[in-house]
């Protein structure tokens, strides 16, 4: 008996804990693909695309959508996506050397160290994102999930502007 008590207290902390740093929502779909992590570990590219409504954005050297998130800020840099956060907001990682830029001002780019050691590519100072469930160039799937990811423009600045595609709310 104390065996099966023992049991399912693990099993209660265990998914308790998922749900605090994971994504706890069962309405949330799944991540459907994770852009890989610099595995060359080559310069990050960052680069514009013009996106639906929202005009040019930020993307990365394969085309897809790089995002901010309100809870990070900007002066100074720092991440506070980690954990649960990180696994569907995967962040756009440097590789080495310094970020490589087509269409936005140099300046703006930079890079802001993680916990882990790893660095984050910047724009005016903001971290970047992708979306996990941004499956290809082009999906902007992550603009305004949860009232704090939103799409970046070419000098910096968050777009607010709602896609009729919005992922809604993932309550991770």
């Amino acid at each position: 008996m104390k065996r099966i008590a023992l049991f399912a207290g693990t099993a209660v902390l265990g998914l308790s804990t998922l749900a605090a740093c994971g994504n706890g929502s069962s309405s949330a779909p799944a991540p459907q693909s994770t852009p890989a992590a610099s595995a060359s570990n080559a310069p990050a590219k960052v680069s514009t695309a013009t996106a639906g409504n929202f005009g040019k954005i930020v993307v990365d050297g394969t085309g897809r959508t790089l995002y901010v998130y309100d809870l990070d800020t900007a002066k100074p840099s720092k991440s506070n996506c980690y954990t649960g956060c990180a696994a569907l907001w995967p962040p756009f990682l440097a590789g080495t050397g310094k970020p490589q830029v087509s269409g936005v001002d140099p300046s703006l780019v930079g890079t802001v160290a993680r916990t882990d050691g790893t660095k984050q590519v910047t724009l005016a100072g903001w971290p970047l994102y992708h979306f996990a469930n941004d499956s290809k160039a082009g999906d902007v799937n992550g603009q305004g999930v949860d009232g704090t990811w939103w799409v970046d423009s070419t000098s910096g600045q968050k777009i607010t502007t709602q896609a009729s595609s919005s992922g809604g709310n993932l309550g991770y």
